[in-house]
């Protein structure tokens, strides 16, 4: 599910989102095997800008949409990326990582970026997040 969403407001906006996700693949079943969140993020040309952001699940396969609720893909290509594990309010730091290592590596970003949030526990000192950067 597609929505536009300015840098800071994405926490307002993924549940509602997933929700709606969410009761989609109940109506379907056979759609995931224990597919993980994923939000993918179409980078706005200016920071300013808000930039569109795909909120999902992984499935298993291809399926016909309904309403809001879309097939999608994540981009292909060479990419950086790093798991980060820890309380989700710490999670600027993963992003920053893969900045760094993008400056100290000459490497340009191909303006999409997403994170997969791995199985929910209940210790913020567990949780995971894989943040993938797509490399130009």
């Amino acid at each position: 599910m597609r929505r536009q969403v300015r840098i800071g407001g994405v926490s307002s906006a993924w549940k509602p989102a997933l929700d709606q996700v969410w009761a989609f693949l109940r109506r379907h079943e056979g759609l995931r095997a224990d597919g993980h969140n994923i939000f993918v993020y179409h980078h706005a040309s200016r920071p300013d800008e808000p930039m569109e952001v795909d909120f999902g699940v992984e499935v298993t396969g291809v399926f016909e949409g309904e309403g809001e609720v879309v097939f999608a893909q994540t981009p292909a290509g060479h990419v950086a990326s790093t798991l980060h594990v820890g309380p989700y309010d710490t999670l600027a730091d993963a992003h920053a990582a893969i900045d760094a290592w993008r400056a100290a590596h000459g490497r340009a970003l191909a303006g999409h970026s997403w994170e997969i949030y791995g199985d929910w526990t209940d210790d913020p000192a567990k949780l995971e997040v894989r943040v993938v950067y797509l490399l130009a």
